[in-house]
């Protein structure tokens, strides 16, 4: 019998109103690991009752109190990583090295959480008029909704849930519903850390559970990651309910590569910007922009590369993991036939790779297409595969261009030995996130994460300082205490007559 994932609601699974399923794969054998509940909106509308009643105590509770806590999910999900990514490699698949590497980017933001009696002090002014004195405090939201895209199941939510727990609120959590183990067994993992039933909560499902969150009375705020056309819907959607939103989308992440660069440098990182975790990440670098003479010689240096990547299994010693469904590696192969079409040379076909793993797995090879027209799709639309695209520009002021005339404005990255030259593109680029010599320029988690334009609704990024603020509101106290002199309590000091 085909094992079905429930909810978590209240601190434990939860089956639901809904009977409503929806497979979960192993996308390395190509076969339905479990069925998924699909939660509706009276799941939604009981697991915020759950939130909105724990956040009548967790939002009072002391901050060092929410802290230890913290700390204790801390250790606990480090202890036992190696088992999360079995979990991320099962569902998703991933390699395990990848997998692993998640985990430890949502390790950060769990240890920045940590801090937050130091990240929501207020201030305070003494004396701005006669005995007035005025002074801040940070207070949590209440119940806050989570919703998290297929291609990191572990990290994204870590990206949002520590700090919205720790600033004192609570959770409703909405993962993919294509590998949505992880999200209960993090929940788990918090309740054996000590954190309080109802505190942090998962509802499964799909558009209905979306819009139950989006539209609730009773929910604060909206964090999600996903694609464009979603992320803009649910700020939308969101705000014109009244809720505070930070909605982070799609990208088209560019690599802008000058003739002075280190090209072995420059190979190197755009396999790995490229092919890990099969492409499918927002900030993967999808296109690399080869300022002439060095075109010919980058290719040919990235096409050796690809040559001695192992794609299979993600549990076997493999580089590279099948992608998430058949739909999507389908739809991500049907670029290979636009690309000769539209006139570009594919110079390493992934449909040929030969596989590590089993025949039936969602299989696409490391694809690399040289001299891609700007008008063609392959080089407008987010593939969210991995397809490494070569577009070859004649100067530094093209390359930029390109990169800034584009809709999104997530990560890039500019090769060059020149220091004045990357300073220049620092400035120059309309992008949220740079890398110099740097392929995927995630920031640390006490930065933030968030990019430009269509990458980004809301004026919120994801961790560090923007998270904390998102996760909290300030309230300003203005005092006059009359000195007791003038008619105040008596104190009760000795007094000499």
């Amino acid at each position: 019998m085909t094992e079905v994932l429930y909810h978590w609601i209240g601190g434990g699974p939860v089956a639901g109103t809904s009977e409503r399923t929806a497979p979960v794969h192993d996308p390395a054998l190509g076969v339905v690991s479990k069925q998924v509940r699909l939660g509706s909106a009276a799941d939604v509308d009981t697991a915020v009752g759950a939130a909105k009643e724990a956040f009548a105590t967790w939002g009072r509770t002391s901050i060092a109190r929410r802290s230890q806590v913290v700390f204790a999910f801390r250790e606990l999900l480090n202890a036992r990583k190696d088992e999360l990514a079995q979990i991320l490699t099962s569902e998703h698949g991933k390699v395990l090295s990848d997998a692993g590497g998640e985990i430890a980017r949502g390790l950060e933001v769990v240890e920045f959480a940590c801090a937050m009696p130091q990240l929501t002090k207020g201030a305070y002014s003494l004396g701005v008029s006669t005995d007035v004195d005025v002074y801040s405090i940070k207070e949590p939201l209440g119940v806050v909704g989570i919703i998290t895209p297929f291609n990191f199941p572990a990290m994204v939510p870590l990206w949002f849930a520590p700090i919205a727990i720790a600033c004192g609120n609570t959770v409703v959590l909405k993962p993919s519903e294509k590998d949505p183990s992880s999200a209960n067994w993090l929940a788990a993992l918090w309740a054996e850390a000590g954190l309080p039933a109802g505190v942090l909560n998962v509802v499964h499902g799909d558009k209905e559970a979306v819009d139950a969150l989006l539209t609730h009375d009773d929910v604060a705020s909206i964090s999600f990651v996903g694609s464009t056309p979603i992320a803009r819907y649910v700020y939308e959607t969101g705000t014109a309910h009244g809720k505070r939103v930070q909605a982070l989308g799609g990208a088209k992440n560019h690599m802008l590569v000058l003739p002075d660069a280190d090209l072995d440098l420059v190979a190197d990182s755009a396999v790995n910007a490229g092919f890990g975790s099969a492409g499918e990440r927002c900030m993967a670098i999808s296109v690399v922009v080869a300022v002439d003479p060095v075109g010919d010689d980058l290719v040919d240096k990235i096409r050796d590369r690809m040559g001695k990547l192992v794609v299979g299994d993600g549990r076997r010693s493999c580089d590279m993991g099948p992608l998430i469904t058949r739909e999507h590696r389908d739809k991500v192969a049907g670029y290979l036939d636009v690309a000769a079409t539209d006139g570009a040379e594919v110079v390493v076909d992934g449909r040929e790779v030969e596989i590590d793993g089993a025949a039936e797995g969602f299989w696409l090879g490391p694809t690399l297409i040289d001299k891609v027209p700007t008008t063609s799709t392959v080089y407008t639309d987010e593939i969210f595969g991995p397809v490494l695209s070569v577009v070859r520009v004649a100067s530094y002021d093209e390359g930029v261009a390109l990169i800034n005339g584009g809709p999104y404005g997530n990560g890039t990255a500019i090769f060059t030995n020149d220091g004045g030259a990357a300073r220049q593109f620092m400035l120059d680029v309309e992008v949220g996130m740079v890398g110099v010599n740097v392929p995927i320029p995630v920031p640390v988690a006490y930065h933030s994460f968030g990019g430009w334009k269509a990458s980004l609704f809301g004026d919120a990024k994801a961790y560090g300082p923007h998270g904390v603020d998102f996760f909290t509101r300030e309230k300003a106290i203005t005092s006059r205490w009359l000195d007791p002199s003038h008619g105040g309590i008596n104190l009760g000091f000795p007094q000499n007559q």
